[in-house]
């Protein structure tokens, strides 16, 4: 019987699911690598998946009647979800991975949404901050799906103190940036909006990659209280479990 299902459901490589897709390789195993396509690694580290899986995945794509309509990662062509070869700026070690399971999300560059802006406003009311964000850090910039305080839509990776803080397990927290050799010299910290004081969450996925920060900025140097940290962690977490489900729709 199981002999059978697998007969009837072959085991897929990624140039095999490529070719039913009609995509390049590397698309596929981007996909893989964050989800979008289900899959496994062989003991010699090699991706594979079932038939049924691309079937499927075909079958949201092309919005058949009674599949659920799937948005796709961006092509590995895509330098903004492509380790950047010279950044400039500290990169976790899971930087490839972190950038596909960004992309998988679908919301870099799209329009601000109501459940992302309540996690903002509220960040900001809490702290009492003037300035609250949801940054993502694509290879080359940080993008603000949600922001109260801040005209700027995004600005280079090389100046988010967000790049920090994706590195740290839990709250990364600059209290005075004229007095951090890291951000002394930042073009936000010496320019508008003349950052002073930064706390930013990780927002990470089930598998620990950090799509980027929920974070609250203040232009004199401060502390936050004990219960407007924890009050920071909570808020984060809804914004990661909004970034994961977006992944999935």
């Amino acid at each position: 019987m199981n002999s059978n299902l697998m007969e009837e459901d072959p085991i897929l490589t990624t140039s095999a699911a490529a070719r039913l897709l009609g995509v390049a390789t590397s698309t596929v195993q981007l996909w893989m690598e964050s989800g979008a396509i289900e899959s496994w690694k062989t003991p010699g580290g090699h991706r594979r998946t079932r038939e049924s899986h691309i079937r499927a995945l075909m079958n949201r794509v092309s919005g058949q009647p009674g599949a659920p309509e799937r948005r796709l990662p961006p092509t590995p062509t895509d330098p903004e979800f492509l380790p950047n070869p010279e950044p400039g700026f500290p990169v976790p070690d899971d930087e490839a991975q972190r950038l596909a399971a960004l992309a998988a999300t679908g919301l870099v560059d799209t329009p601000q949404e109501e459940r992302f802006d309540r996690i903002v406003r509220l960040a900001s009311k809490v702290t009492e901050s003037p300035i609250a964000l949801i940054s993502l850090l694509t290879a080359r910039r940080q993008w603000f799906k949600a922001r109260v305080g801040l005209p700027a839509q995004q600005t280079p990776r090389e100046w988010a103190f967000c790049t920090h803080a994706i590195l740290q397990d839990g709250p990364f927290v600059v209290e005075d940036a004229i007095s951090d050799a890291r951000f002394s010299g930042n073009p936000l910290v010496l320019a508008a909006p003349h950052m002073r004081f930064y706390a930013g969450v990780p927002l990470r996925d089930r598998a620990g990659n950090a799509m980027g920060t929920l974070c609250v900025i203040d232009r004199e140097p401060r502390k936050l209280r004990a219960a407007e940290l924890e009050a920071l962690v909570d808020l984060a977490a809804i914004a990661a479990n909004e970034i994961e489900a977006s992944g999935e729709n």
